[in-house]
């Protein structure tokens, strides 16, 4: 069984703060055997990340959160950039032609571009998995909606802790059973299933401290961009 950390934001991300190399002692601190480093619509920081895992006895899995119209997607496993504001089913197609895995993160929190805002159901259950535990929950409902909804449909579900400063690592995290420590025996252990959750909520003040982060962060990109 190996525990690993599938969404988690670097300095790259508009609302994140910390160097991966934060985020992979922290992870490696809390005793993870492997960490996902999922920067919005940027990759190039979980590249860099796969690269100084093995420094810390981890294994890095590149990977991003796209931005589809319907909402976010994790692409995990894929060597190249999926571009954002592609279609739901496009996003998906995209990822999977890279082999990599599709995992549908706080798809009821329309709040925080959540795609159930704007897809059915079917089409939600084509992905490879869900995130039924982000461990950012205020009352706890997004995350029951997503559980029912994965048990119903039987698509394989995960967590995350959606960590935008390194403390937060590991805070919820997917346990995956498979006897081979490597990157594609994870995904495939996701694809098939073969996962357990486990996760804690993040405090509400660093919740509401990286969300404020992010919004001002992301202001001041605007501001600066009206200048370009």
């Amino acid at each position: 069984m190996l525990s690993v950390e599938l969404h988690a934001h670097s300095s790259l991300s508009y609302d994140g703060r910390d160097a991966v190399e934060k985020l992979l002692a922290r992870a490696a601190d809390a005793g993870l055997d492997a960490l996902a480093v999922t920067d919005h619509d940027e990759l190039a920081a979980s590249l860099r990340a796969c690269e100084l895992a093995p420094e810390y006895d981890l294994l890095g899995i590149p990977g991003m959160e796209v931005t589809s119209i319907a909402g976010h997607v994790l692409a995990l496993g894929v060597e190249e950039a999926v571009p954002a504001g592609l279609p739901f089913e496009t996003t998906l197609d995209r990822i999977h032609d890279q082999g990599g895995v599709a995992v549908v993160p706080h798809p009821f929190q329309e709040s925080r571009s959540g795609v159930m805002a704007t897809v059915s159901r079917a089409e939600l259950a084509r992905a490879d998995a869900i995130e039924v535990y982000n461990s950012r929950l205020l009352t706890g409902r997004a995350n029951r909606q997503a559980r029912t909804f994965a048990r119903e449909h039987g698509v394989p579900q995960t967590a995350g802790s959606d960590a935008h400063i390194s403390e937060m690592v590991g805070r919820a995290v997917t346990l995956v059973e498979t006897d081979e420590r490597s990157v594609p025996a994870i995904l495939d252990a996701i694809r098939d299933g073969r996962t357990h959750i486990e996760g804690r909520r993040t405090p509400w003040h660093i919740s509401f401290r990286q969300a404020a982060g992010g919004a001002k962060r992301k202001a001041r990109e605007r501001i600066a961009s009206l200048f370009e």
